[in-house]
């Protein structure tokens, strides 16, 4: 059963460019009267075999197998990150994973976005310091007493970040927002000034970058781009749940811990993950097609929440007594 359907999904992938045993051929190393005797199972795959062709063809383990009960689920864990290094490689991983999906027609990823979507602020130098800031200091015990100011990130960091969020521009996206989105980062910016790791013009120059983004969002709006879409959702909390469709098959990615995301391509789970998502589209307010008035409120209310923080920094630091 398992190799029937592996065949499928490789064939699925081929797209008619190239026979089904040609293919098994060319990753198996084997010849083509040998590669036509396990696709037409007079031969059965061994498990190496196996292996072999569903990494090559990034294909889940889990779909090789048919699952009777829909309470398991097989997942595939992101790597773990604790230092600067391995934070590089993870944008790096994140590029390479995207990139072919950009060659695939109709692929479509919908964001439920609690945090702003980390494509936005790595493509940003000064998002991208301060973000990488934050992680470090909760995962790489030597940065305990690193202040932000005195962090210099490698130029190959901020590089690979970059190449990561500028690929996200050029996806089919629906992100589904709430004016919470940006509060995360917002409470980093805060607790790090307060805690006086961050100085107020730093603390400032973050805010307002921040503020250009979204700017930039809003614009991004008004440009009736066919492949971006932004959702305003007020009932629900986001989970950064992402969700990546092609027309062979699906992704799911559920956050684990910092940065590091559980993905699964079980169809099962993926339909359910996409249905409840488009029921949470039918309780949002599509921004693309909201008239202006819609469209202002929720930036404004983003761009308040921005402001007062500010405010509260500079009041801060005119009423320091000591």
């Amino acid at each position: 059963m398992f190799q029937e359907y592996l065949f499928q999904k490789i064939q699925q992938q081929l797209n008619g460019k190239t026979s089904l045993n040609e293919a098994i051929a060319d990753v198996l190393d084997i010849s083509y009267d040998a590669a036509h005797r396990r696709t037409s199972a007079k031969s059965k795959l061994s498990l190496e075999e196996s292996v072999i062709l569903a990494h090559h063809f990034g294909i889940s383990l889990d779909q090789l197998f048919e699952v009777k009960s829909q309470n398991y689920v097989t997942v595939q864990k992101t790597q773990l990150i604790s230092n600067e290094k391995e934070l590089e490689d993870y944008y790096l991983d994140s590029y390479h994973s995207l990139v072919p999906l950009l060659s695939i027609k109709n692929c479509t990823t919908l964001y439920s976005a609690k945090d702003i979507p980390i494509f936005y602020t790595a493509k940003n130098e000064v998002l991208s310091k301060f973000k990488a800031y934050v992680w470090l200091k909760i995962l790489d015990p030597k940065f305990k007493n690193i202040s932000y100011e005195n962090y210099h990130p490698k130029k190959s960091l901020l590089k690979a970040a970059k190449q990561l969020g500028e690929l996200y521009s050029n996806l089919n996206t629906t992100e589904i927002w709430d004016i919470t989105t940006i509060n995360s980062l917002l409470k980093q910016v805060h607790f790090y000034f307060t805690a006086q790791q961050l100085s107020m013009q730093a603390a400032l120059e973050i805010n307002n970058t921040l503020k250009k983004l979204i700017y930039q969002l809003e614009k991004k709006l008004q440009m009736d781009n066919p492949n971006f879409q932004l959702y305003y959702n007020e009932l629900l909390l986001m989970n950064n749940n992402v969700l990546v469709s092609t027309p062979f098959s699906k992704s799911l990615y559920v956050p684990f811990t910092i940065l590091c995301y559980y993905k699964t391509n079980d169809i099962i789970t993926c339909n359910e993950a996409k249905d409840f998502l488009e029921k949470q589209l039918l309780n949002s307010k599509l921004l693309n097609t909201a008239g202006e008035k819609e469209q202002k409120t929720f930036f404004n209310k983003i761009y308040k929440k921005i402001d007062s923080l500010n405010q509260l920094i500079i009041a801060t630091k005119e009423l320091d007594f000591q």
